[in-house]
């Protein structure tokens, strides 16, 4: 995952609603901007609007089906934002450790 699509997830992240909505979609298998609606305390344009910046980020894909459009929940910008938390955690622990073993020498 390159630097620009893990900013791009923390970014649609930092909304507490979109966060919220990718909850709820967490729940389901598929669901209109409608059905969220009813579950959150904006209108269903807010939340088409959320899901606009979900979709941008790829935590979301839609599909037409008729009338109505479809949201799901697309996990790998997750796992991708996680892995790269990981190995920055990873690395601080590392510096951690280097840092520990230095004091410990110098004492």
């Amino acid at each position: 995952m390159t630097a620009d699509a893990v900013g791009a997830t923390f970014a649609a992240l930092a909304d507490p609603t979109r966060r919220h909505v990718i909850d709820l979609l967490a729940d389901r298998e598929a669901v209109t901007a409608s059905e969220l609606a009813r579950d959150l305390p904006i209108t269903r344009q807010a939340v088409a609007k959320h899901l606009a910046t979900l979709a941008d980020a790829g935590l979301v894909t839609s599909q037409r089906s008729g009338r109505e459009t479809r949201y799901r929940l697309t996990p790998a910008p997750l796992t991708d934002a996680r892995r790269w938390i990981d190995n920055v955690g990873a690395e601080w622990e590392s510096r951690l450790a280097r840092l520990a073993r230095h004091a410990k020498r110098g004492s």
